[in-house]
């Protein structure tokens, strides 16, 4: 809703890296792992194309056409919700779907951009 109305931006420093997947994917990859025995183990449901969380914030606002300048203070995402917005918003992963990728999955929304445009579609 904030970037809807033209006050999106990123959180924190933004340099956080933000795992993302489109919906497509997991349920292509949970299609995919349940038809493949070879599949075993945990498996990292995320796009191959790693993002920081100002990318993801930049990326959002072109696809809505609105700005996304304006910043979220970690400390008002923490007085907002508390512990949760480290773990949640604040906290960077750089996950890898190798387990996927040497399965053979073929991701179908492989770009931010894309996935977003979906998404809102």
């Amino acid at each position: 809703m904030p970037f809807r109305l033209g006050f999106g931006g990123p959180i924190g420093r933004g340099l956080q890296w933000w795992p993302w997947i489109a919906m497509d994917d997991v349920i292509g990859s949970i299609h995919h792992s349940l038809q493949n025995p070879e599949v075993k183990g945990p498996l990292n449901l995320t796009s191959p194309q790693h993002v920081r969380c100002r990318h993801f914030a930049q990326t959002l606002g072109k696809v809505l056409r609105r700005p996304s300048l304006l910043t979220l203070p970690a400390s008002a995402a923490r007085l907002e919700l508390g512990e949760m917005a480290d773990s949640l918003l604040l906290a960077s992963t750089r996950a890898h779907p190798a387990g996927l990728l040497d399965s053979g999955y073929e991701f179908r929304i492989p770009e931010l951009e894309d996935a977003i445009r979906d998404a809102l579609s």
